[in-house]
């Protein structure tokens, strides 16, 4: 009887990260399961190994559900939830999943960044529902000895990148001056490449199993840096214009663009030591590089 060949099962593939994984994935020519649904089919018992679960209902600045938390609960905690009893019964090995950095909190203080051993802080509806569902998670874990791997990444940012970071990327590629000059502030942020590539080291490194691990370019920035990076890589000059902070604060209070600014002017730092160390990881992409592919196509 020919033997099985263990497969990975991906959530979430036709997203930003998912499609990027899918594809790193058929490159090193990794056996693939892409449901439609969250599922694990009990008729395939013995045919996946790996569980990599990046679907889910994504944070929205402006969120129009009547009940934002139930609406988040419903596909991040539930779902999740779900699928790894599915997982479990059906015998797989290792579920990798894809939390946030936002579980942490929502900043730090100048140079304290963020470690897997702080405290979670989580905030909003969506980061309230990817803290509960990594305690769902651990729970499952525990009780059937599947192992369960846990990623919290930052801003996570590549080719195809939308929201705020594209509209950042096109107003300096447009040449639009930005008044954040004055800002020192240090932010952490996981270019696409990097994050794919400890999602593989993650599904597959035998340190890996039943740990939680925070990820980053391990290249802080402070937003004038990052604009400086980004029209480098455009091939366009950077035009930052000094602005006092306490103005801007005003200027966004009034336009109600407060919660855009913190993020622009605000520390958030995170610390990969533990990932470092304890599976050997270095981000294979320096943010030049990173920044540079952002660019390989001009976003729209």
């Amino acid at each position: 009887m020919k033997d099985i060949v263990p497969s990975v099962q991906v959530t979430g593939a036709t997203g930003f990260v998912g499609c990027a994984l899918v594809k790193e994935l058929r490159r090193r020519q990794t056996p693939l399961l892409l449901p439609r649904e969250l599922v694990i089919s009990k008729d395939r018992v013995g045919d996946v190994s790996t569980v990599i679960h990046l679907a889910a209902r994504v944070h929205v600045m402006h969120d129009t559900a009547a009940e934002p938390l139930a609406a988040f609960r419903e596909v991040n905690v539930d779902a999740t939830v779900n699928l790894a009893e599915q997982a479990a019964a059906a015998g797989v090995r290792r579920f990798v999943y894809l939390s946030s950095m936002k579980v942490n909190g929502e900043a730090t203080p100048s140079n304290h960044p963020f470690t897997e051993h702080d405290l979670p802080a989580p905030q909003d509806p969506y980061a309230i529902s990817k803290w509960e569902a990594e305690q769902g998670l651990r729970k499952i874990s525990d009780h059937t000895g599947m192992e369960l791997v846990i990623i919290r990444p930052p801003l996570v940012y590549g080719l195809g990148v939308k929201a705020n970071f594209s509209a950042l990327m096109r107003a300096v590629q447009r040449g639009f001056p930005l008044p954040l000059g004055s800002v020192r502030n240090m932010r952490s942020l996981v270019a696409l490449d990097n994050l794919v590539d400890f999602i593989v080291v993650c599904a597959t490194h035998p340190a890996a199993a039943n740990q939680t691990f925070l990820v980053s370019d391990g290249q802080d920035m402070s937003t004038p840096h990052l604009i400086r990076a980004m029209a480098r890589a455009a091939g366009v000059p950077a035009r930052l214009v000094p602005f006092p902070i306490r103005a801007l604060t005003t200027l966004a209070r009034f336009i109600d663009r407060e919660a855009a600014l913190e993020r622009l002017s605000g520390n958030l730092q995170v610390d990969i030591t533990k990932a470092r160390e304890v599976l050997g990881w270095t981000p294979p992409v320096d943010v030049d590089e990173a920044l540079r592919r952002c660019f390989v196509r001009s976003p729209s």
